[in-house]
């Protein structure tokens, strides 16, 4: 049965959120069966949530012509909006961002208690590890399929779309975990960003399996997190909404994420270093040869050899994580191999061989922990090789990346190209400035602010530089937009561009 606007109403008043409601009294068995802060996604029966600093009146007009009958916005908008649509059931509140939290699991009904639902959150390898989880589920006859919602892309069953944000505002969250209930997709695996376990985003969700696999600094600035510490315990707030937690043993400060996680039914922990003290799961006789990684995974049921089609050591980690959460469902060892020898990652460790020597690798790495062991595996992996990396740093957020990422890279990489990645607001130059200024002396760079000029000359370089040669493609993946301004602008994926650019030099060689 669905929830009614009086449900909503009382919800915010114990939050200490309603401010005052306007056409509720008469209204008040009003029912409510969704909720939307994009118009684009409204519908009969919704409640619009006026949201953002760009958000427009037009806004509000074009979700009540779609069939939403009642809205809810903060008091600054409250009289503005009360002339745009006198008659329509309002709610005024004092904080919209936690109101949306609220509201958006009421409205749409709890579809989260007919799933399974697991959470993943992690300075890096978030989408790895689920993509790992949605290869094995879907690979058995135990379930109905697997949603999936991240960095890169959102599936729910009736939507399929290349990702904006890792985890969702909280109505169009709820929209997804509603889809995926309605598609009859028995199982939705999502990351889970600090920002949004900081912001509300996620309140209101339970998850069957709550995962945490490392940390590292990130998204420590002005506009994200004030500190380490903001940053940190955002994450730990992931246990407080988990049935089950899987802990990495691996992770720092992993005493205090062991101490948050024990409130949970039931804690797993993992470790990629052998059975360590503790461990649960664990992995053993370790091999990376010919851009595979294989290893034996031993769990509290089984033990099983396992291969990860695509290099990195460090994803043994995300393999762990994936096989806790599995022995947590009960999924047997042979789905389990089977799905992380099939599973593939878009945009995500793609090797891109060539017969010449020259090798390149398409990765999603972006911030310090990330480069840290992409570099220390791929030198592992491919020694002997001149290193050439393409690299640049978003605008308007993670600024401590742009001195850290060239520093680190630096470490391991001949060369470093700096280029763009979604500058937002700010000019890909003076981003690229800043990144040449915290260059090491010493160490050879070169400014590229076109992206695809850049990969170009990664090609180039590679193939004159003399010996074997490893392309490091990162940060962008098989994205197909670029965030400039306001607007996401198409591009092609860094693949395509150096597969052309290998091409074109042969022709004409």
């Amino acid at each position: 049965m669905p929830a009614t606007l009086q449900d909503i109403a009382h919800a915010l008043s114990d939050e200490g959120l309603l401010v005052s409601a306007h056409n509720v009294e008469g209204d008040g068995a009003l029912p409510i069966d969704g909720a939307d802060s994009d118009s684009r996604f409204a519908a009969p029966g919704h409640l619009f949530i006026a949201k953002g600093a760009a958000f427009r009146e037009d806004y509000l007009r074009s979700a009540l012509e779609k069939g939403c009958v009642a809205y809810l916005c903060g008091e600054d908008r409250a009289a503005t909006l009360a002339g745009v649509a006198p008659d329509v059931p309002a709610l005024v509140v004092s904080d919209v961002r936690h109101a949306m939290g609220v509201v958006s699991p009421i409205a749409w009904g709890h579809p989260d208690r007919e799933l399974d639902v697991i959470g993943v959150t992690g300075t890096k390898g978030k989408s790895t590890a689920t993509y790992m989880l949605r290869a094995i589920l879907d690979g058995g006859t135990t379930g109905s399929g697997t949603g999936i919602m991240g960095s890169i892309d959102t599936y729910d069953g009736m939507e399929n779309f290349e990702s904006v944000n890792t985890t969702p505002e909280a109505p169009d969250l709820w929209r997804h975990v509603a889809h995926t209930r309605t598609s009859g997709l028995g199982r939705l695996v999502m990351e889970v960003s600090s920002q949004a376990l900081k912001y509300d985003r996620t309140l209101g969700l339970t998850f069957d399996v709550g995962c945490f696999l490392n940390l590292g600094r990130d998204h420590i600035s002005p506009i994200e997190h004030p500190d380490f510490e903001d940053y940190f315990q955002s994450k730990l707030k992931i246990f407080a909404q988990s049935r089950v937690a899987v802990v990495n043993l691996g992770t720092d400060r992993v005493e205090d994420v062991l101490a948050v996680a024990a409130s949970c039914e039931r804690v797993l922990r993992f470790s990629a270093d052998g059975p360590v003290p503790g461990a649960d799961v664990w992995a053993s006789d370790v091999v990376a040869r010919d851009g595979r990684v294989s290893f034996v995974a031993h769990t509290p049921s089984w033990e099983a050899p396992m291969t990860i089609p695509f290099p990195g050591l460090f994803n043994i980690e995300n393999a762990l994580c994936a096989i806790c959460v599995c022995e947590v469902l009960g999924i047997s060892a042979g789905q389990v191999a089977d799905g992380l020898a099939r599973t593939r990652v878009p945009g995500r460790m793609e090797v891109l061989p060539s017969e010449d020597g020259v090798t390149a690798i398409v990765d999603y790495a972006h911030n310090k922990l990330s480069y840290q062991r992409f570099f220390s595996s791929m030198a592992k992996e491919f020694p002997d090789h001149e290193i050439i990396a393409v690299f640049g740093c978003p605008g308007d957020k993670a600024l401590e990346r742009r001195s850290e990422l060239p520093q680190e890279a630096a470490k391991w990489a001949d060369l470093l190209i700096y280029t763009e990645e979604d500058p937002a607001h700010e000019a890909v130059e003076d981003i690229c400035a800043q990144m040449a200024e915290a260059t090491p002396e010493g160490v050879r760079y070169e400014v590229i602010p076109d992206r695809e000029e850049a990969v170009r000359r990664s090609a180039e370089y590679a193939l004159g530089c003399g010996r074997k040669a490893l392309v490091c493609l990162l940060a962008k993946g098989d994205e197909t937009r670029q965030h400039e301004g306001d607007f996401f602008v198409p591009c092609r994926p860094d693949g395509v561009i150096f597969e052309e650019a290998m091409a074109n030099l042969h022709k004409e060689a």
